[in-house]
């Protein structure tokens, strides 16, 4: 038996759970060479992220924008592509969305208007994917390393923009100006006041039927099994009428398109402007939640929620244990990708045997 003969409980649900717990391990005893008690420490950040309903709400917001970003490299590795760029791409996709603010705010009602803004993501997110998705596709250059150098190009240029063209007349804050509030995302409080002065929007809705479109069309169409067959065997496909090329290009297309929808959760449903890097990181987070999730919708959801809640509880636990940074939890989402990226059939081996000595 090897690791691609195993029972898909084994590989979706077992191996996931067993390289976080490991990882989860390996920062508890950091957190126990730092001077502070692992245990306690967990209690506050589970108290901070998920019980407290204000916790929740902030674990639920900063998901909301990393399952786009999860989505964006899991779709991609789906056909056997390993998209770097989702960064850069979120990045693009929110100067395409300022683009639609700062020209039709004044204009549009909110309920064309968040649209609008959502297709500008999305067509920018999908144009800055399309050039390395083009070189990987017709001249044979690697995604991955095409796609790690747009994410710089896409820093250098976003700084040009904002810095020459974004900033009002007068400001210091390297930022565009303030969005009109008919930009600005419904939130949840609204409808549920014991969430609190929180910027919990209906962006986490679209996340969520993002995920269900995702399923379906990956698992329950003929393009999905089209792509799932290139990502399995690219000459296999060709020779099943796939054309890889076109096929290549679309696939990064979307990849790109989802990472700009990030954009929205962050600026519209919170910030109301577009600021230098005001990403975070979450394109690369979303590598970690495409592995994580061995991407699927279900568990893309459970690791933007995590690494939402390592986010949120973060904050209060580094607030009250001084002797825990904030930089502790890029530790902690650096450990996650390792044990569930590079080592992820760490713990194959221990499996395979106990399933063949059940079987004996």
């Amino acid at each position: 038996m090897t690791t691609n003969d195993m029972p898909r409980w084994a590989t979706g649900f077992v191996l996931p759970i067993l390289n976080l717990m490991s990882a989860l391990l390996v920062s508890a005893l950091a957190i126990h060479l730092m001077g502070e008690d692992p245990v306690e420490s967990l209690k506050i950040l589970i108290n901070s992220a998920i019980v407290n309903p204000e916790g929740l709400s902030y674990t639920l917001f900063y998901a909301s924008t990393l399952v786009f970003t999860g989505l964006a490299v899991s779709i991609a590795m789906q056909a056997g592509l390993f998209n770097i760029g989702a960064e850069g791409q979120m990045y693009f996709g929110g100067l395409g969305l300022t683009l639609v603010m700062i020209n039709l705010d004044a204009v549009l009602p909110w309920y064309l208007l968040i649209p609008a803004g959502m297709v500008g993501a999305a067509v920018f997110g999908a144009l800055w994917a399309y050039i390395p998705g083009y070189l990987q596709a017709k001249r044979g250059s690697h995604i991955v390393v095409t796609t790690i150098m747009f994410n710089f190009i896409c820093a250098s240029l976003m700084n040009f923009v904002i810095v020459k063209y974004l900033i009002p007349a007068g400001e210091q804050n390297t930022a565009s100006r303030v969005f009109s509030a008919a930009a600005e995302m419904p939130r949840l409080n609204a409808w549920f006041p014991i969430l609190g002065e929180t910027p919990l929007n209906i962006g986490f809705f679209f996340a969520i039927i993002a995920l269900v479109i995702y399923g379906v069309v990956m698992w329950r169409s003929a393009w999905g099994y089209k792509v799932r067959a290139l990502g399995l065997n690219q000459h296999a496909a060709h020779y099943a009428g796939v054309k890889i090329s076109a096929m290549i290009i679309i696939i990064m297309l979307i990849s790109g398109g989802l990472a700009g929808l990030g954009a929205v959760n962050s600026i519209m449903g919170s910030t109301h402007y577009l600021s230098l890097n005001f990403v975070g990181g979450a394109g690369f987070v979303g590598i970690a939640i495409a592995l994580m999730g061995r991407q699927h919708p279900v568990g893309i959801f459970l690791s933007a929620v995590l690494f939402g809640a390592l986010t949120q509880g973060g904050f209060d636990l580094s607030l009250e244990k001084p002797n825990i940074p904030t930089e502790t939890f890029i530790f902690i989402q650096g450990l996650i990708i390792l044990f569930c990226g590079a080592m992820e059939n760490l713990y194959a081996p221990l499996i395979i045997k106990l399933l063949k000595s059940r079987k004996g």
